[in-house]
Formats: structure tokens, sequence, C-alpha cells
């Protein structure tokens, strides 16, 4: 688990400090913000090319191996967006970069269901996606600092990208040598230890072949499938453009500085942290993971609404935004545990890869849609609004997943 969640970590900030290095960028290379919102999105379309084979590769083949060919393409092309000069190169930049990169979120929830339990599930996802807050907290304030860096007549914004991407390099070859793919392979764990996990695994499995033996196609003609794919879409049409336009968004609402605007944004992201690990204890606590999901879904809808309001003070537009942050991450935990709760082992890795291509959809379509409205005169406060709406409609496409509650997971005590 940490050397995932680091993965994540260094994963998430190479896909989103573009918003970070665009308070810069911008002004450098004249992009406009449709520019932006484009080439932010373009991102997620060469991320689709790979995710239903990529979920399939780590059932079948091995996590380590394309997990390690992901982590070095994706560095590689991290740091090569410090070379953009044009809108045309940034989009080609941030579409490799997608390729490069997918297959590796739908392959971490499949190589999840090779080493928990199902009644572990949810914790184990919440201590990954812990993840995403962690590395924007921790990216914020390191890329305020980059900015300001002014090496080898490079700009600050260069040396961002060089500096936060060439790490995913070096952990490509570590995961090549450190990630174990199953149980069975782990010499790190007892023989016994090894025997317990992969036989209690194996009639988990059992267990749903024999009451519901689905296969890849019935799975992609299943109304929960699609419904799970729509509700993460309008959920991500939110989450993945508040993700990027969050900066510039504080940085007018405040007035303040770049520095002060990532570090604001920073404690958005660490507000994320208490929602992620208190989402995935409460769903395995409770076995609901749906009501979980949903409540974070409308919650988040909700703080982020009351933020847009106009005319009230930074300081309370604010406090309503370290609202938004606890929320918005305490939704993907259990909401990424559904799937793999019917559906057979190659069933749930297409199931999922499918999911997320409309979860990276939404990537491409909401970030368009933000830079489209904003040159085109829309405020920050109508941005958020529209961002709050589509939270809300993802709680109530996911209302209507019918999946029985996983059993709670007792206490020891």
């Amino acid at each position: 688990m940490p050397l995932v969640i680091l993965l994540y970590v260094v994963a998430y900030l190479d896909r989103a400090n573009v918003g970070f290095a665009k308070l810069r960028m911008a002004q450098d290379l004249g992009f406009s913000e449709e520019v932006f919102g484009f080439g932010i999105g373009i991102f997620f379309i060469g991320y689709l090319i790979l995710e239903i084979p990529g979920a399939l590769l780590v059932e079948r083949w091995s996590a380590r191996k394309w997990f390690a060919r992901i982590l070095i393409t994706w560095g590689i092309l991290s740091a090569a967006t410090a070379l953009v000069e044009t809108p045309a190169q940034f989009y080609w930049t941030r579409f490799l970069l997608g390729v490069a990169e997918a297959g590796f979120f739908p392959g971490i929830i499949v190589y999840f269901t090779h080493w928990f339990p199902m009644q572990e599930r949810a914790r184990a996802m919440s201590g990954f996606i812990v993840g995403i807050p962690l590395s924007l907290a921790l990216g914020a304030p390191l890329s305020g600092a980059l900015l300001h860096v002014d090496w080898l007549g490079w700009h600050g914004w260069q040396w961002l990208f060089v500096v936060e991407g060439l790490p995913a390099v070096a952990l490509g070859v570590v995961t090549l040598f450190y990630l174990t793919d199953r149980p069975r392979d782990a010499k790190w764990l007892s023989a016994a230890e090894r025997e317990y996990l992969e036989g209690v695994l194996a009639a988990e499995a059992a267990a749903k072949e024999s009451a519901q033996k689905y296969t890849v196609g019935q799975a992609l003609r299943t109304r929960n499938v699609w419904l799970l794919a729509m509700g993460i879409f309008a959920a991500n049409m939110g989450g993945y453009a508040l993700s990027f336009w969050l900066p510039t968004t504080v940085k007018n609402l405040s007035g303040g500085s770049d520095t002060a605007t990532l570090l604001y944004s920073g404690l958005f992201y660490a507000c994320g942290l208490i929602g992620v690990l208190y989402a995935g204890f409460a769903a395995d606590r409770t076995g609901n993971r749906k009501g979980i999901c949903i409540a974070g879904l409308c919650a988040t809808g909700t703080f982020l609404a009351l933020s847009a309001i106009p005319g009230q003070s930074f300081p309370w537009a604010m406090a309503w935004l370290l609202l938004t942050g606890v929320t918005a991450y305490s939704w993907p935990s259990p909401f990424w545990a559904l799937p793999t709760m019917a559906l057979t082992a190659s069933a749930a890795a297409v199931s999922i890869g499918l999911i997320n291509i409309f979860a990276n959809l939404a990537g491409y379509f909401g970030n368009h849609l933000i830079g489209w409205i904003k040159v085109r005169g829309a405020t920050d406060s109508t941005c958020l609004f529209v961002l709050a709406g589509w939270y809300l409609a993802g709680g109530l496409i996911v209302s209507f997943v019918q999946v029985k509650p996983a059993p709670p997971v007792l206490s020891k005590d």
C-alpha cells in the first residue's frame, strides 16, 4: 500500500500540475482560457485508448510490469511539457501524457481485488485515493515555490514540470523490482499467510461465480454498469474541472499573489484527506458503500454552491470551499468498491475500464466547458454553480444503482 499510494501521489501531481503552472504559463506563452481548457481536457481523450486493455492486462498478465511501463513513459512526457511553446505542442503533449498514463487507475482497482477481500476493499481504496488530496496538498506549495525559480534561462513553470515529472521515471524502475503481483508471489509473507489470503480471495470469487456469473459481454449490457458510468461522468464533470481550475478561481476570489493562492489551494486539498480517510473507514464499518458515496456527492454539490453565492466575503467563500474539500474526496473510494461487489473478475475488469472511460470523458468535457464559458464572460460564481450541479446530478444517478450492502467489518473487541 505505501508504494501504491506513492505512485498515485506522483501520478496525480503530474496530471494536475498544469493547473498550478497555468498561473505563469498562460502569461508567458499567451494561451487563452479556452486553449488551457482544451489542453487540460485532451489529456483524458488520450487516456481513453488503453482503459479496458489496461485493466485486463493487470487481471491476466502483470500489474508490476504494466505499472512500470506507465510510470516511465508518463514521467518523461510530463517533464517534456517544459518544452511547449505553441498551443498545438501543448495539445499533443497533454494527449500523449494521457495515453502514457492510461490504464493506471482501473488497473489499480483490479490489482486490489488480488489482495483485499471485499470487506476491506473500500478502506484499501480510501488509502489509495488519499493520494489525490495528498498529492495536491503537497504539490500546491511545492509548485508555488518552483514558479519563482529562474535557472539556466528557464521559467519557473518549466522547472515545475521537470522537477515533478522525473520522479515518476525513477519510481517506474522501483516498481519493476518491488511491486508484488499476487499474494502467492509475496516472499515477505509466510507460507501460511499466502495460503490463507489466496484461499479467502478464491472463495469470494467462487461465491460470486455461483451466485451470478457474468460474461464480459453481459457485464457491458448490465444496468448497474451503465448507471455507474453515467454517475461518475456527472460527478467528474464537476470534480476534474474543480481540481484544474481551483487555483485560478481562488486567485480571482482572493485577489492575492500566486504564492498565497497555491497555499489556499493546498489547504483545500489537505481538508480532502479527512474525507477520504473517514469515508473508507465508514464504508467498511457499515457496509453501506452506496449511501456514503451518494452523501459525499450531494454534500459536495451543496457546499460548492454555497461558496458561489455572489457578494459574500472571501473568508466565507473560502470556508465553504474548505468544507467542499472535505466532502469532494469522500465519495470515490466507496464508489469504486461498487463494481467489484457483483461482477466476476474479468467482467469486473472490463466494467471498471468502461466506467473509467466515462470518468475520463468527463475530464475532457468538463474542463473544455469551463474554458469555453469563461472566454464568453462567465463569472467564477457561475462556473462554481455549474460544477455544483454536476455533483448533485452524480449523486442522483448513483442512487438508482442496485447493489446489496456488503457485510460490515465486525469489531475484534
